[in-house]
């Protein structure tokens, strides 16, 4: 090939190379603007709603608790005086598919060091609690009857108030959450002069707000004459909502 002839193939491939990096970048130019136009403008807010009822069962938790000086002792007790206290409470109308039993403990009680510092068995702390579902109205004298079958060994580790059927409830919780979302994002709208468009997701935390537990205490035999009085207060169900818009 002459010189004359590969500088001017030269030319035209320089020539050629140029007219497809044109194009490409182009290409790339008129892409860009379009893929930003069809990003929506969006709004996320954060919404929430909350609405009480009155609890309507309690749930106690019970136990019977022996010491004696050996294991069989100390379970055999405990057992035979729990069986007391689940067949009154079967007695007095309470379904067994709401009693169960929670823990069962055993453990070896020791004696005052000695001048080596080693302690001894002196004997065995044995346990048995159980949980009880009642309706609010029973509540008190289940636990008088759990006190009167127990007696003396009886404890009593906490009370706790629920509502059995809350689907109400959530619903309403829910509702005035997302309503209280959506009023926000109409105002972010109207403050940035758009409106608002469809809803593009949604995502909910549910909580609820339940009583401390009551301290772990002895109820000796004869210590509940009446039916101990009973507060259920109010349960709280509460929603917080997420909800993103799309704004035009």
């Amino acid at each position: 090939m002459s010189t004359h002839r590969a500088r001017t193939f030269l030319r035209w491939s320089m020539t050629l190379a140029v007219a497809g990096l044109t194009t490409f970048t182009v290409a790339g130019c008129d892409a860009a603007p379009g893929g930003r136009s069809d990003l929506a403008r969006q709004v996320t807010v954060v919404g929430s709603g909350e609405v009480q009822g009155v609890p309507d069962t309690l749930t106690a938790e019970a136990g019977i608790e022996f010491v004696a000086g050996d294991v069989t002792s100390a379970m055999n007790q405990t057992s035979e005086r729990l069986q007391a206290v689940i067949d009154a409470l079967v007695d007095a109308g309470v379904d067994r598919k709401d009693i169960s039993t929670t823990q069962v403990s055993l453990q070896p009680q020791y004696g005052n060091p000695d001048s080596s510092g080693s302690s001894t068995i002196t004997g065995y702390r044995a346990g048995n609690t159980i949980r009880v579902k009642v309706e609010r109205d029973s509540a008190s004298q289940v636990l008088v009857v759990i006190v009167r079958a127990g007696g003396d060994a009886t404890r009593i580790n906490g009370v706790s108030y629920s509502i059995e059927d809350d689907s109400e409830l959530v619903r309403s919780a829910r509702e005035r959450a997302f309503n209280d979302a959506k009023a926000r994002a109409e105002q972010y709208a109207q403050l940035s002069g758009l409106h608002l468009g469809q809803v593009i997701s949604i995502s909910e935390i549910a909580s609820g707000a339940s009583p401390s537990p009551m301290e772990t205490m002895p109820m000796p035999r004869g210590a509940m004459a009446a039916a101990p009085p009973l507060e259920p207060g109010q349960q709280t169900v509460s929603f917080t909502v997420t909800a993103v818009w799309e704004l035009g």
